[in-house]
């Protein structure tokens, strides 16, 4: 039986025949009197242009208009015609189109259900035979979102450029803000603008430091030679806050189903703390610990020490350590964190227009160095450039660069107190005998001896207060100092000392240049030059634990063409990497569900409603909130005993 053998619909066109295509009588206009509806649109347009032109125009307008058969006439004459126009228009264009449709479908559904041996549609057929499991349409979908998905990155991207063009050009200036976005400021560790040394008129030259904290981070990163010991306690330690969060979830929904206020940030931190004694403990040598529940003790005194790599003459495929380390390598929970951040990093400079020639990517130390050019000569260089460095940072690391950035900075002081001392005691040398040049020539001709011996003295008493021609002293004493060096008063001091140095020479000498001053002078500049690089750094001081990019580029000032697209990059860098900044007391905010209460419709009860919030809190918290929790493993305590407020605490 073919399709040909069925008749086809009718193809033909009526105003009052039912079965013609686009009858105003046929079965889908459900009674529609369309002759009337037509009617009342031409008589209330007209009606609204009739009372519109006699509103606006004067009396004796209007008597002239209103000869010849009347004006309102010609207006619903002329709106008819109108209507008519358009609506041709309109059926021309569309219905012919629509027709062969609608055709072609009431055709195909009358040949589905006419016969049983009919055709079926392939998709039907895959479905009487293997279902939605075995015949599906997942990886057309999958296509589709990865489509989509691009789609809105380029959206995205374009709607970045936009915004910040429009900012910079709002600004009318080129400052930190063109960087980075407000609700990721919170991540610039440095930024300086700085006039380059070259061409210090015309070309910029930018350090940006930005600092993303283990804990910001979307995907955490690991050092490579992390042991699997560690990983695994990350892991364990990651379930068992999953498992708190639900338990005050359900604890927080109960006291809102029963009426009573909902947990404060404060209340909430507390609850948590609570059930910590329910998933662990600190007992690390009993078996039968709380804190081995999820992964015996047996499996974690294997892995100890375990690391990245083990000994080809020691690997044995069969042991218990070499599995558990297979397993972690296939969830590959090493290396995830840090790979997604270089690809982050490296597919955004790709679509952003910002090539690279060099990518030194040291996986085992976790840095990964981006540069536009191999070229590392300044003077060679384009005035438009950029050099990235993406480094992972762990305690032990900030450690010894703190203690190297010390040494550095005491070095720093040694050399520029010896130019200091040098200088002064050339200034001294070349004094006349007795002639006075300065306060303390004029002190020593005036005084006394005893007054010299006095002020001596002082001077060497420890308790004394120090005196400093520069006026900038040391504020490294106190406790905030010594536990955060930022040597910002140090900084000060010594730049200070180099300018009244250079500034010495200068009254001194003048113009003249001796061998003394010329010696004296490169000494300084050479120190002022290393020590003003050395301060452009990142102080370790300053860097918290976690992902660490410095970015370093150099922009022509009134094309900034490096400057923009980066700001774009480390916007998109940001929010693909980082979790950014959450206050907990918005973070924490969940839905109410007041409304749902039973007592909304303000009834009198004899069960007078209680506020006891904590005492509510506390009691389910040790009751049904810990049996509620669904999961593999089984961690609730088995004796459960009432606890009795804040006196746990």
């Amino acid at each position: 039986m073919s399709l040909a053998q069925f008749p086809k619909s009718p193809n033909k066109f009526h105003p009052t025949i039912p079965n013609a295509v686009g009858s105003r009588e046929s079965l889908a206009q459900e009674g529609r009197d369309k002759i009337s509806e037509q009617k009342l649109i031409l008589d209330e347009t007209t009606d609204k242009v009739l009372n519109h032109i006699e509103t606006k125009l004067p009396s004796e307008v209007l008597e002239r208009l209103d000869i010849m058969g009347g004006l309102k006439e010609k207006l619903y004459n002329y709106i008819n015609q109108s209507y008519v126009n358009m609506f041709n228009r309109y059926t021309v264009t569309v219905e012919d189109e629509l027709i062969k449709k609608i055709r072609d479908f009431v055709d195909k559904e009358e040949v589905r259900s006419l016969a049983r041996y009919t055709p079926r549609e392939v998709v039907e057929l895959l479905d009487k035979i293997g279902g939605a499991d075995k015949f599906h349409t997942g990886e057309i979908e999958k296509a589709m979102v990865n489509m989509f998905g691009h789609l809105h990155g380029h959206i995205q991207r374009g709607m970045n450029d936009l915004e910040n063009e429009t900012n910079s050009i709002l600004r009318q200036k080129t400052d930190v803000g063109a960087f980075v976005r407000g609700e990721n400021a919170y991540a610039i560790l440095k930024c300086i603008f700085k006039d380059n040394e070259l061409r210090p008129k015309y070309v910029y030259d930018v350090k940006l430091s930005i600092n993303i904290l283990d804990s910001e981070l979307i995907s955490p990163i690991y050092h490579y030679q992390v042991t699997v010991e560690s990983l695994l306690k990350d892991a364990i330690q990651k379930h068992i806050h999953d498992l708190i969060d639900r338990q005050i979830q359900t604890l927080k929904d109960d006291l809102v189903d029963q009426g009573k206020s909902e947990l404060s940030g404060a209340e909430e931190m507390f609850e948590k703390i609570k059930r910590i004694e329910n998933f662990t403990d600190d007992d690390k040598e009993d078996e039968k610990s709380k804190r081995y529940t999820i992964l015996a003790k047996r499996f974690m005194d294997k892995i100890e020490g375990l690391r990245a790599e083990i000994d080809v003459e020691e690997y044995d495929p069969l042991n218990v350590r070499e599995n558990i380390k297979h397993i972690i390598d296939t969830e590959n929970i090493r290396n995830r964190g840090y790979n997604t951040a270089v690809n982050a990093i490296t597919s955004i400079l790709d679509t952003s227009k910002l090539g690279y020639q060099v990518c030194d990517n040291m996986k085992n130390a976790r840095v990964c160095k981006i540069r536009e050019y191999e070229e590392m000569d300044f003077n060679i260089l384009p005035d438009e450039r950029y050099a990235m460095r993406l480094a992972y940072y762990d305690q032990n690391q900030l450690r010894e660069e703190k203690k190297e950035f010390d040494r550095q900075m005491e070095a720093f002081t040694r050399e520029i107190l010896k130019i200091w001392d040098v200088t002064h005691a050339h200034y001294e040398s070349k004094k006349r005998f007795r002639a006075i040049k300065d306060f303390n020539d004029l002190a020593a001709r005036l005084m006394s001896k005893e007054w010299r011996r006095m002020h001596k003295e002082e001077e060497q008493d420890p308790q004394h207060v120090l005196w400093n021609e520069i006026g900038e002293m040391y504020n490294e004493e106190s406790f905030v100092e010594k536990n955060n060096r930022t040597y910002e008063d140090r900084i000060q001091n010594l730049k200070n000392k180099l300018k009244y140095c250079s500034e010495l020479l200068q009254k001194m000498h003048g113009y003249q240049n001796p061998v003394e001053r010329v010696v004296l002078d490169e000494r300084i500049n050479f120190m002022t030059r290393r020590f003003n690089e050395f301060t452009y750094k990142v102080n370790p001081h300053h860097i918290q634990p976690g992902l660490v990019l410095d970015v370093d580029i150099t922009t022509i000032k009134r094309k900034q063409y490096m400057l923009k697209n980066m700001a774009n990059v480390l916007n998109e860098f940001l929010y693909g990497v980082s979790k950014g900044f959450a206050d907990r007391a918005f973070a924490s905010y969940s839905r109410r569900r007041s409304t749902m209460r039973q007592d909304i419709s303000q009834t009198f009860s004899e069960d007078e409603m209680k506020e006891d919030l904590f005492e509510a809190a506390y009691k389910s918290a040790g009751g049904d909130a810990d049996s509620e929790i669904k999961g593999s493993v089984d961690l609730s305590p088995k004796s459960k005993k009432k606890t009795g407020g804040l006196k746990e605490l």
